[in-house]
């Protein structure tokens, strides 16, 4: 089983996101402004590399409107019982602000809601070929489930907003959004593990579509889809002669793309997003020790309207 922590930051104009940005002069648009928070939750439902670590700026140098961490992993569990599990969770913080109004006077409200989401998956490997190097191209249908939540803060202004009695108000202080999520994945994976080298191959396309249900406050119910297509390719193979914990010490080359499609198309200013990766990784299979492998990994992202930079940490059992 393989574990990804990533920390990338990638760098977006505030400009980028007309939608989830922009100010709202009455109640009647905090159901629109929620609207957003669900179709942005579903960039953390799915394992993916180029979008572990998103921090969107206000444009101002101040702290960010929205940031967003994933991490996860997958593995079959061996070959004989060819099932696949994986899992990942994501955290976001998103931090609109309100512009209310009587009419004769506004005041703004800064508010705070943070998202946070488990993602489930299991699967079966269906073996299609070995080739002459001993590689394996398997065919990976996953069914996955995902349960989330969103909780509204105000920091600010709590006595302005509790003399309001409209459900749009309410929902600002102390109100919740809970979502679920039903979809699949169907993907494409060449391993070949060996002596000279390692490579792995992912071609994956993943759908789900995210439903509110519960206690989530009534003025914020809705939906949202989440459609991408991701390619991720991996080598490692051994650094000349270096040895370290009395096996070789491995360089890593990585790189992956995620198209982007549906309701995601665009809604962070980007269509799709690219990464490419350098690192080592260090072998402990030697040793008694649960983790058997643990990369480091420093990665380049890039987009439309995107740029970041960051460090991946994955570890195997």
């Amino acid at each position: 089983m393989t574990v990804l922590c990533s920390g990338i930051r990638l760098l977006l104009t505030a400009a980028c996101l007309p939608v989830a940005f922009c100010n709202a002069a009455d109640g009647s648009r905090i159901k629109h402004r929620a609207d957003a928070v669900l179709a942005l939750m579903s960039y953390s439902v799915f394992p993916d590399v180029t979008a572990s670590d998103l921090n969107i700026g206000s444009g101002g140098g101040e702290n960010n409107e929205l940031s967003m961490t994933q991490f996860g992993g997958g593995a079959t569990l061996s070959e004989s019982v060819p099932i696949y599990v994986e899992g990942a969770m994501g955290y976001s913080r998103y931090d609109p602000h309100f512009v209310l109004t009587d009419g004769a006077q506004s005041r703004n409200i800064p508010t705070k809601w943070n998202s946070l989401t488990a993602t489930g998956g299991i699967g079966w490997d269906f073996h299609l070929y070995t080739d002459q190097l001993g590689g394996n191209l398997v065919l990976r249908p996953i069914a996955n489930v995902m349960l989330g939540t969103v909780a509204s803060d105000v920091r600010l202004g709590s006595f302005y907003i509790q003399q309001k009695n409209d459900a749009d108000f309410k929902f600002l202080d102390g109100g919740r959004l809970n979502a679920y999520g039903l979809g699949g994945s169907l993907m494409l994976d060449y391993e070949l593990i060996s002596d000279p080298q390692d490579i792995d191959v992912e071609l994956r396309y993943s759908a789900m579509n995210l439903q509110t249900f519960g206690s989530t406050s009534d003025v914020v119910q809705g939906e949202a889809n989440a459609q991408n297509l991701g390619l991720y390719l991996r080598r490692r193979a051994p650094i000349f002669d270096w040895t370290l914990l009395k096996s070789p010490v491995r360089y890593v080359m990585e790189g992956a793309h995620t198209e982007y499609l549906g309701q995601q198309r665009g809604q962070l200013g980007f269509n799709s997003l690219s990464s490419i990766g350098l690192g080592i990784e260090l072998d402990s299979s030697k040793y008694p020790v649960f983790i058997t492998r643990t990369r480091l990994v420093a990665r380049y992202m890039f987009g439309q309207n995107t740029d970041g930079y960051g460090i991946g940490l994955a570890m195997s059992f």
